[in-house]
């Protein structure tokens, strides 16, 4: 198994980047955000995923681990494979997947080219579980609960946190508050929660 690769970048297309090493040029499938973190560079490393099939071989890389383990996640929901799985975490990062998983946002989902509506509730039904417990370190500092960050969600979190809350505090505030709702909206609802502990 080819857990990454380390060399130079020496091609990128429409959801493919070449990473040469050693003389030889490995193909990794991948995704938008992935192109848009190497676009530039000379030298990078990417973090793979290997899918071995009957028809075909296919190496898949991931700027960082956060959205290698979501992209994971979604090729063991039955009916979502690699193509799917790079759709989704194209159109989303790995903390809008998680919070979308965990406030069972399907909607989210069927946003994506190619997710049906049966698709994305599946989607969310079997994985939320697995990300209950996870953590995402957000804009590279510390871990904290997946369902606090992305979008709406995520601006009233910070709102909070300006407002003096810490980021569990804030995180059990709006966890269970629909995501879809306008932030000044949230914002107001979380302070209420927040008033009665």
């Amino acid at each position: 198994m080819i857990y990454s690769l380390s060399g130079k970048l020496i091609h990128t297309e429409a959801e493919l980047a070449v990473v040469e090493c050693g003389g030889v040029g490995y193909a990794c499938k991948t995704t938008l955000s992935t192109l848009q973190k190497i676009a530039g560079e000379e030298k990078v490393t990417l973090l793979t995923y290997m899918s071995v099939r009957e028809d075909a071989v296919e190496l898949f890389g991931f700027a960082d681990k956060e959205e290698l383990r979501a992209f994971k996640l979604l090729i063991s929901v039955s009916g979502v494979g690699p193509k799917a799985g790079l759709a989704i975490l194209s159109a989303m990062n790995p903390q809008q997947f998680a919070l979308a998983v965990a406030t069972s946002d399907s909607k989210s989902f069927t946003q994506v080219k190619g997710i049906g509506k049966k698709t994305a509730e599946r989607i969310c039904l079997e994985l939320k579980d697995k990300v209950a417990g996870e953590t995402i370190s957000v804009r590279g500092q510390t871990a904290v609960p997946v369902s606090v960050t992305g979008g709406n969600i995520g601006e009233t979190i910070t709102a909070l946190e300006v407002l003096g809350y810490s980021s569990a505090e804030a995180a059990g505030a709006v966890s269970q508050l629909d995501p879809d709702l306008p932030v000044e909206e949230l914002i107001k609802k979380a302070l209420i929660g927040l008033a009665r502990f």
